[in-house]
């Protein structure tokens, strides 16, 4: 069965009734709780400025306390160290005055053995504060956030051919329990290691459930409708989950207060399951004939339409859905034509996922405010949507997604020219290579689900959402690497989403494509030649050969 035959076997219901508005604004909310659980690292795992406690019990004078924590080359109190006590404790009972009786520079110095203070004036909590991740320690940060996209890779490797094999409505429910169920238990961690450890299982429940709800819409909803669903719904809907971050967070300022209120919404979104069906395409390419029509006679009553006596032929559906069940993951890399796409978009998806992440991430290091600067990192992504929208609708995917790569590199790129005085303008650049980079991750996911048919099509989405995953677990370090140079992750990002660019446009266009149904279906890669056979396409001697050929 071809991708017509259904589009035209469903036609009656009509583009945007109730019943696709339902399903439309539904899976919609299923996403908000993604947009603060994915991100909440920029406030839980945020430093605030600190030094080594000097504790009250070492009862020495004030001039001495002052004078005991030493200042760094900018005249700011050192993070790391601190004037050896049992010498300032001496001088202090011996009536000596810093600087005027002891040259306070030539006392050692010693690692923080009481811990540190920490600034309150942001934050009453986070993890940092919690479990000391400084100084010799603060590489657990950025592992932190590295732990949980290694969640969300393992959820993009697992869900996708789970969803494939047994539906998109259960796993799509299965992973929005686990991710809200764990990030509830994460409040209560014991431990830096608890902590990790749950962050990692709720990572995989975080992208599974986004990338089934949105296999689940474009498959559900008519072809008119699906740009539509693919920007200003899913995309739109997780950047006011992330503007819902900053909010939350200025408010709640301790980490385990801020999580827990994260996962209320989480909660409420279980009570979907008795609103969303399941998606009719896929029950059509398993074979579930009359449960797939019951859903379209319940969506017609819905839309106030009558539906036709026989809306799919039941033997030609068998037919396909039995030599669909036939395929597997080894599909999307066992031939020239399906390998190259797989192979290009994952790079795609893997350069953009580390340019948004990192960026995201990145706004508690940018100068200003840390909660305007996320909620104008969250802000920036609306116009963006738009815009990818309005592209997508009226440009081919390789233009719109090598121009939003391009532009997003290049600005990115503008960075090292300015100098570190201009702040403002910094900070303006970054929140433009935002806004490109933003519009095209909302143009990746639907460019990517029309290049692939619907029996691999969760598949190939979690294949290539875990190249984008293996990206967002690479990000925390780029922005790392701003510590030796404040350029640097810059120039990174910039050149990697210029070269992304640049390789999408090997792959074929899908404008005005219908979806694919089977790999048969799939478009070429321009190398990827069809050889000439004396076989008949309709021949069943020769039809595993022709289909082989064909891409």
């Amino acid at each position: 069965m071809n991708s017509p035959d259904y589009d035209d076997s469903t036609a009656f219901l009509g583009d945007w009734g109730p019943f696709q508005r339902t399903v439309f604004t539904l899976l919609c909310l299923s996403i908000i709780p993604n947009g603060f659980t994915g991100l909440s690292m920029v406030f839980m795992g945020d430093t605030p400025a600190h030094h080594c406690l000097i504790p009250a019990a070492l009862n020495i004078t004030d001039e001495w306390r002052n004078a005991s924590i030493p200042l760094d080359e900018d005249s700011r109190l050192t993070k790391c160290s601190r004037h050896r006590v049992d010498l300032v404790k001496n001088y202090s009972d011996r009536g000596l005055l810093p600087w005027v009786d002891v040259n306070v520079s030539s006392i050692p110095r010693e690692a923080c053995m009481d811990g540190w203070e920490y600034d309150k004036e942001t934050y009453i909590s986070t993890i940092v504060t919690e479990w000391d991740l400084v100084c010799s320690d603060d590489w657990r940060v950025p592992l932190s956030t590295s732990l949980f996209f290694s969640g969300v890779l393992t959820g993009s490797m697992i869900s996708g051919p789970i969803s494939d094999r047994f539906g998109r409505k259960i796993v799509l429910f299965v992973t929005m329990m686990i991710q809200t169920v764990f990030t509830l238990i994460q409040v209560f961690s014991p431990s830096w290691l608890i902590f990790c450890i749950l962050f990692f299982i709720a990572g995989m429940g975080q992208i599974s459930n986004y990338l089934v709800a949105f296999a689940l819409g474009m498959e559900i909803l008519s072809p008119s409708i699906r740009d539509l669903y693919s920007t200003l719904g899913v995309c739109l809907f997780f950047s006011i989950g992330y503007m819902m971050l900053p909010l939350a967070a200025y408010f709640l300022r301790d980490w385990r207060t801020l999580l827990m209120a994260l996962t209320v919404p989480g909660f409420f979104c279980i009570a979907l399951w008795w609103f969303i069906p399941e998606s009719p395409r896929w029950l059509l390419s398993q074979g579930r004939v009359d449960k797939a029509e019951a859903i379209l006679r319940k969506a017609a009553k819905m839309n106030g339409v009558k539906a036709p006596d026989v809306i799919f032929p039941l033997h030609q559906s068998r037919e396909n859905a039995g030599r669909l069940q036939t395929y597997s993951l080894c599909d999307l890399v066992k031939s020239c034509n399906i390998c190259c796409i797989t192979v290009l978009l994952c790079l795609v998806w893997f350069s953009v996922s580390i340019g948004y992440n990192a960026l995201s991430l990145n706004t508690s290091n940018l100068h200003g405010n840390i909660y305007l600067n996320c909620f104008l990192s969250a802000v920036v992504e609306v116009p963006a949507l738009i815009m990818a929208w309005l592209m997508l609708r009226h440009w081919p995917r390789r233009l719109c997604m090598t121009s939003t790569l391009s532009l997003g590199g290049l600005l990115l790129l503008f960075i090292h020219l300015i100098p570190e005085h201009m702040s403002s303008v910094t900070t303006a650049l970054v929140m433009l290579g935002k806004f490109s980079l933003s519009a095209a991750f909302s143009i990746l996911y639907p460019a990517t689900a029309e290049l692939y048919p619907t029996i691999v099509r969760s598949t190939s989405l979690g294949i290539c959402s875990m190249a984008s995953r293996v990206g967002g677990l690479s990000s925390p370090y780029f922005i790392y690497l701003g510590g030796y140079f404040r350029s640097l992750p810059y120039i990174l990002i910039g050149s990697l989403n210029i070269l992304s660019g640049l390789l999408y446009l090997l792959l074929p266009e899908s404008l005005g494509s219908p979806l694919p149904e089977t790999i048969s279906d799939m478009q070429t890669v321009v190398w990827c030649k069809k050889r000439h056979s004396t076989c008949s396409p309709t021949s069943s001697d020769c039809e595993e050969e022709y289909e082989t050929e064909k891409f």
